[in-house]
C-alpha cells in the first residue's frame, strides 16, 4: 500500500519545499493578512458605531467573523490544481500522462502539499492577529464541529478549482474565468460578509450554493448562530456537494484526457 501512495508522498514534500523557497513572499502573506484584519476591524466599528446589530450579531462577534475567515483564507484560497493549468498551458500534460502515476492524485498531492504550508502560517498569523483584535473562542464541541465543516470545505473548493482548471483543456486560458468565479466565491461564500446579512428572501437560494460550503457554514458554526441541532444538515449538503462536484470534475478530466490524447495522435 505504501509503495503505491509514496510517490504522491514525496510528491507532496517537493511542493512544501516549493513554497518554503519564496521567503518574502511567506513574510509579505503574514503581514498583509495582520494588515487586513485591521482595516475590517476599523470598518466594522464604523459600521457599529452608527447602527445596530445586525441579526443580533455583536461588534466582537463580528469582529471573530471576519479574523476567522481570514485566517481559513490562507488555505482555502489557494488554487490547488493551477498545475494542471500550467501543464496544459506548456504542453507538458502529454509527459505526465504517460508516468505511471494516476495526474489526478499527483495534482492532490501538489496541491495538499502547498496547503499543508500555508497551514502552518495560520500561528504566526494568529498571533499576530491577536495584537489588533479580540477572538471569541467556542467550546471544544463546537470547534470540532467547525474543524470538521472546515475540512468538507477545503474538498469543495478543491473541487470547484480542479473543474476550472479543467476547462483549459478546452481554452488554455482560463484567467477571465477564474476571476469571475473568485468574485462570486467572495461575495456568495461569506468570507467578507456574513450572509446573515443579505436580505431574506436571498438566503436561502445562497446558502444552498456551493460557495457557502466552503466559507459560510464552518464560520456560522463557530460563532454559533447555526446551533449543534442544524449540524447534521448543514454538513450533509458539504457532503452532497463534494459529491456532486467531484463526478463533474471526474467527468471532465476524463473528457479532457481523451482530447489530448487525440491531439496527440
Amino acid at each position: 500500500m505504501f509503495a503505491v501512495l509514496e510517490p504522491y508522498y514525496f510528491f507532496t514534500l517537493k511542493a512544501i519545499a516549493r513554497e518554503g523557497t519564496y521567503r518574502f513572499e511567506v513574510f509579505t502573506s503574514i503581514a498583509s493578512l495582520a494588515v487586513r484584519v485591521y482595516l475590517l476591524r476599523v470598518v466594522w466599528v464604523a459600521l457599529y458605531a452608527r447602527n445596530a446589530a445586525p441579526h443580533g450579531v455583536p461588534l466582537h462577534t463580528i469582529i471573530t467573523y471576519s479574523t476567522v475567515a481570514l485566517l481559513m483564507g490562507l488555505i482555502l484560497d489557494i488554487d490547488q490544481t493551477r498545475l494542471l493549468h500550467d501543464k496544459l498551458h506548456d504542453g507538458s500534460i502529454v509527459v505526465d500522462m504517460m508516468k505511471p502515476i494516476s495526474v489526478p492524485f499527483y495534482l492532490f498531492a501538489d496541491g495538499t502539499g502547498e496547503v499543508i504550508f500555508h497551514a502552518a502560517l495560520i500561528v504566526p498569523s494568529l498571533a499576530l492577529a491577536l495584537l489588533i483584535v479580540h477572538i471569541d473562542v467556542p467550546s471544544a464541541p463546537v470547534l470540532a464541529a467547525f474543524a470538521l465543516s472546515f475540512f468538507l470545505g477545503y474538498f469543495v473548493g478543491f473541487f470547484l478549482n480542479f473543474m476550472l482548471n479543467c476547462i483549459a483543456f478546452w481554452t488554455l486560458e482560463i484567467s477571465a474565468v477564474q476571476l469571475i468565479v473568485t468574485w462570486i466565491t467572495d461575495l456568495l461564500g461569506g468570507q467578507i460578509v456574513p450572509l446573515l446579512f443579505f436580505p431574506a428572501f436571498l438566503q436561502q437560494a445562497i446558502f444552498a450554493l456551493p460557495f457557502a460550503a466552503m466559507f459560510s457554514t464552518p464560520l456560522l458554526i463557530y460563532i454559533g448562530e447555526i446551533p449543534p441541532a442544524r449540524y447534521l444538515q448543514v454538513m450533509g449538503l458539504q457532503v452532497l456537494w463534494i459529491v456532486a462536484l467531484g463526478a463533474i470534475a471526474t467527468l471532465m478530466w476524463r473528457a479532457g484526457a481523451r482530447r489530448v490524447v487525440v491531439q496527440g495522435g
